[in-house]
């Protein structure tokens, strides 16, 4: 019976999580606040208390799961209309790298070390410290990096070239499904899909694992098992 009980708790505790996150919006870890991420280890404490601790009723943990939620959306909406108050709560970037120049002080603030700020530079691509002009620790802790001048990559802009256009590619089959609702949303339907595809000598769309289409209607596909990938283009 307890076993019973403890799934059952488990799964509604799971539950009412998944509810009360979602609520909170769709932060990624790195982008949460100070304020933010004490309120989720509260609530993750809270959810295994209610599942382990026979003493702690159901309905009390999620209610406490509710108030933390209402708070955390509260304080959100806060900082939204005081400046003053979102420097308080999420705080404020921190330069660390200044005209090329290291900042010691500025390290020490941010409780980072110079092998860690090495460490970050590498993770974004620079090797060589010498080449970055700016690195700035923002409020969710990330590090970003302004590289010199002479450094940063050439552009189609800086060599006056003209681009075309290209917007996002949809995803129309997935999994060897065709996504209806995808299709629709760029005025295509499946009997055009499957015509394309068939004179590309596709015939089997199960045995597409993805296929994308962009605003070209260049068409890019990706088989199962790895049979290979093929790439068609439609006129």
């Amino acid at each position: 019976m307890d076993f019973f009980v403890l799934v059952i708790k488990s799964i509604g505790s799971l539950f009412a999580l998944f509810i009360f996150t979602n609520a909170l919006g769709k932060k990624q870890i790195n982008q949460l606040n100070m304020f933010d991420y004490v309120i989720g280890i509260s609530i993750g404490n809270v959810v295994a208390e209610m599942t382990v601790n026979k003493e702690v009723v159901f309905i009390d943990g999620v209610i406490v799961m509710g108030m933390y939620s209402l708070i955390s959306i509260f304080i959100s909406f806060l900082t939204t209309k005081s400046i003053i108050l979102r420097r308080i709560i999420s705080g404020t970037p921190t330069i660390i790298i200044e005209n090329g120049k290291i900042i010691e002080n500025a390290l020490k603030k941010s409780k980072l070390d110079i092998n860690e700020l090495l460490e970050e530079a590498r993770i974004d691509g620079y090797f060589d410290i010498s080449e970055i002009e700016y690195a700035i620790m923002e409020a969710n802790g990330k590090i970003s990096f302004l590289p010199k001048s002479k450094y940063k990559a050439v552009t189609p802009n800086d060599l006056k070239i003209k681009t075309n256009y290209k917007g996002v590619c949809t995803n129309v089959i997935i999994d060897g499904k065709i996504m209806e609702n995808n299709l629709k949303s760029i005025n295509k339907d499946r009997k055009w899909l499957i015509k394309r595809l068939s004179n590309l000598n596709y015939k089997n769309i199960e045995n597409l694992l993805l296929v994308t289409c962009d605003t070209n209607e260049k068409i890019v596909v990706f088989e199962k098992n790895n049979i290979g990938n093929k790439y068609g283009h439609f006129e």
